[in-house]
């Protein structure tokens, strides 16, 4: 409290910025309750503006994005993956799927358990990996050569509730010209265009129709990943949110 006194004596607004971490909501509530009590903040960025703890004031969407040093083609082109010879895998998903250490993560292993088992009998090229001990280098070539990358729960949903906001594996996967398969996500919407840069699912019976779908409709599905790695690397990048945040900050201090 003594650094918001000499802060607010210079006219210079406190920002807490919420990072999508296990931590996020899912530890450290007595922590996370002092802190929505005292609220030192005078912004709080946060992907999701769903009804949760309350930091400041003012609340300013500060959604995920990525690198893009980190995540971009990396030497690859569009245009050589629109030919489905491209492909090793019709559907992947590479990530943290130990739910005994990762509690957070037991619905997710549950779901792609549940998943695979309906897939396996269409006959089709699956890969679900645990992603400790993957290097990034195979991450990327899993991502760039699966037909259909999907997305399944996050470190961000806290509390048994999924998160209205965006994983960073949904900038991420675009960013590197795959096409994302996600659960669905209310700001989904605030970021990409549904049907023409999103598509998405409700539970494992419509993803299984959801797969099939779009495994049939190749061009189309190729249509939708690059439109999202065009709206990704032009929007979603987090020179972009950065921009945004001393906008608003900028706001802020003007009222």
């Amino acid at each position: 409290m003594a650094l918001k006194r000499r802060l607010r004596s210079a006219g210079v607004p406190l920002v807490g910025i919420d990072r999508d971490a296990p931590w996020h909501m899912g530890i450290r509530r007595r922590r996370l309750w002092l802190f929505s009590t005292l609220r030192p903040l005078d912004l709080y960025a946060t992907h999701t503006l769903q009804p949760t703890w309350r930091f400041a004031p003012h609340v300013h969407y500060h959604a995920n994005a990525v690198w893009a040093r980190n995540f971009n083609l990396h030497g690859r082109t569009l245009e050589e993956m629109r030919s489905p010879e491209f492909f090793r895998w019709d559907v992947s998903f590479v990530g943290n799927l130990d739910g005994l250490r990762y509690r957070e993560h037991a619905e997710r292993r549950r779901f792609l358990t549940a998943l695979e088992e309906r897939l396996r009998p269409l006959g089709l090229r699956l890969r679900f990996s645990h992603s400790e001990g993957v290097a990034e280098a195979e991450q990327i070539e899993v991502i760039q050569r699966s037909i259909i990358n999907l997305n399944y729960r996050s470190s961000c949903d806290h509390g048994g509730t999924l998160s209205w906001g965006l994983p960073e594996r949904c900038y991420g996967v675009p960013a590197r010209g795959g096409f994302m398969l996600s659960d669905e996500r209310r700001h989904a919407a605030d970021g990409f265009e549904p049907g023409r840069e999103w598509a998405d699912y409700r539970d494992v019976d419509d993803c299984v129709a959801q797969v099939r779908r779009w495994l049939a409709d190749f061009p189309r599905t190729r249509a939708i990943a690059e439109a999202a790695h065009a709206r990704v690397m032009r929007d979603h990048t987090y020179l972009r949110r950065a921009q945004a945040l001393l906008a608003r900050l900028d706001e802020l201090k003007e009222g």
